[in-house]
């Protein structure tokens, strides 16, 4: 889902290939707690003289990271990502396992996320503690919480952020710290409905740390090791935390957590061999990972609604005067869905869908040195896939109209017959429901493609389900939280507006010191320079 580039061409052409083999050869001993040999010290030091007096973190991150490869792979023509040769399993850069785990490597069995669990083919042939399932049972679990039905349960929530932060008290202010600032309360009331007078400080220092580690990501740099460690040291109060606040109740604040839903769907049958209780403080952790983006897109809405690019402005400005902006069309979508999906488009905050490669090359020298795998990854571009040209007439303009086109399916419509046009002689994926046991009548379903979507009631809620919109992913694959990640920026879009547009972003003038540099997101530190007035 994310890619990582981690150190910079300067630092890689320093180190020669025996320089890079004593690293490896340290490693290995290390692992196997080998006393290192005395001329390790002079090495270590020169490299990394801060870091000297961590070890644990130079060879189970740092070196990790100098051996980690990632290769950029081919725009798609249907949304469909091989669920074996690409792998799902760990599917995250080997040197930010520590973060997660006390061990600094995968350990499942203490929880785990449906964004880290391979396609498991049937229950009792996993090798694993937690199965993904064979009709992608544990991804149905975690989309019963954020199925567009809910919407309304957190929708005062989503309202109230929005209220706060473009509040006319912080007008002329640089706004992404604010952002930051609230960002963490929302994301724990979502969770957990925890009022943000309850949120201890481990809990808001993790947040913070976590989004420096993804955001600077370079192993080297202070600020990354100083916040990584700081998540190490206070992932276990996290935890604690979540744990004492994970309520089994069903009363109507209950209803308006996503904890609440992932506990009940977890709990029929048999379910908690998909997604059990250390899986749901897991998910509850991970998702620092999976709605980080958010800053990002927020950033990069205002910078393209300031310089009128693409006149994104003068088109969302047009399309909210037509005063039918949420009136959806048959598809089941509205004007401003249409916008905020094209936006996502446009932006493509989330560069690539990374697989774990199984059959990792050997770094080696013949019958010198035998070596270590390398960390080998692959990604599926999104952004070059939403801009291929086989999928559109016009990829290079912004036009919120293009998925109104009756060659643009949606996940309904991508049934065993429409799999037979294509000329597949049957689906790749067969369609199967999962029934909720949350006190609904719903079932989260899923296309031909394998992409999960929701019926409530029976309303269908699909999404696009074509290669050429690809910022959320592909198939079964396809991020869970696509449709509430939309429902949020609609929200921010609406707050905007319904000031009688009376918010106009701008940029402000840069203090004697710089503007301060924000991690908003993967790889994305960005500076804090725009803010916003009320006319």
């Amino acid at each position: 889902m994310y890619t990582f580039p981690i150190f910079s061409k300067s630092f890689l052409s320093s180190l020669d290939q025996e320089t890079l083999l004593r690293f490896v050869e340290y490693k290995k001993k290390f692992d196997k707690g080998e006393e290192l040999p005395p001329e390790s010290k002079e090495l270590l030091g020169r490299f990394f003289p801060e870091l000297l007096d961590f070890k644990d973190y130079i060879f189970k991150a740092v070196v990790p990271a100098m051996l980690t490869n990632i290769n950029g792979g081919a725009k798609l023509t249907l949304p469909l990502i091989d669920k074996e040769i690409l792998d799902k399993q760990d599917a995250i850069p080997y040197f930010l396992w520590g973060m997660f785990y006390d061990s600094w490597k995968p350990t499942p069995e203490e929880g785990t996320t449906v964004f880290f669990t391979g396609f498991q083919n049937g229950d009792q042939k996993s090798d694993v503690p937690t199965i993904r399932g064979e009709n992608n049972e544990k991804k149905k679990i975690y989309y019963s919480a954020l199925t567009p039905d809910l919407f309304p349960k957190y929708e005062d929530k989503v309202v109230g952020f929005w209220e706060e932060l473009l509040d006319n008290r912080n007008a002329n202010k640089p706004l992404m710290g604010l952002y930051l600032d609230l960002y963490f309360y929302l994301y724990w009331d979502l969770h957990l409905g925890v009022e943000r007078g309850d949120i201890i400080q481990d809990v808001l220092d993790i947040g913070r740390s976590f989004m420096n580690v993804i955001g600077y990501l370079n192993p080297l740099e202070s600020i990354v090791y100083t916040s990584y460690m700081d998540v190490r040291e206070k992932r276990q109060s996290l935890n604690d935390w979540i744990k004492d606040n994970i309520s089994s109740g069903s009363g109507e604040e209950e209803k308006k957590t996503f904890v609440h839903y992932w506990l009940k769907n977890s709990e029929q049958d048999d379910n908690s061999k998909y997604f059990n209780q250390d899986d749901i403080i897991f998910e509850c952790f991970h998702n620092f990972l999976a709605f980080s983006q958010w800053g990002n897109t927020i950033y990069n809405i205002i910078e393209r609604f300031i310089n009128n690019e693409a006149n994104i402005k003068t088109k969302f400005e047009t399309m909210m005067n037509a005063g039918n902006s949420e009136e959806p069309d048959d598809k089941g979508f509205s004007p401003l869905d249409y916008f905020v999906m094209e936006l996502f488009r446009w932006i493509s905050p989330n560069s690539g869908s990374i697989s774990n490669i199984k059959d990792n090359k050997i770094f080696s020298i013949p019958g010198i040195y035998e070596g270590i795998n390398l960390y080998n990854y692959h990604t599926t571009p999104h952004e070059a896939t939403s801009d291929y040209e086989i999928h559109w007439t016009d990829p290079g303009d912004f036009n919120p109209d293009r998925y109104k086109e009756e060659n643009v399916p949606t996940s309904d419509e991508i049934t065993e017959e429409k799999c037979k046009q294509i000329g597949f002689v049957q689906c790749p994926f067969h369609k199967a429901d999962f029934n909720v046991d949350d006190g609904r009548n719903a079932q989260v379903t899923n296309s031909g493609f394998g992409t999960v979507y929701n019926v409530t009631e029976g309303k269908t809620y699909p999404v696009i389900d074509y290669a050429g919109y690809a910022p959320f992913g592909f198939g079964y694959r396809r991020c869970p939280g696509e449709l509430f990640t939309v429902f949020v920026i609609k929200e921010f879009l609406k707050k905007v507006w319904n000031d009688g547009n009376q918010i106009q972003f701008k940029e402000l003038d840069e203090p004697s010191g710089g503007y301060e540099q924000l991690p908003l997101g993967p790889r994305a530190v960005l500076p804090d320079k725009y803010g916003f007035e009320t006319y």
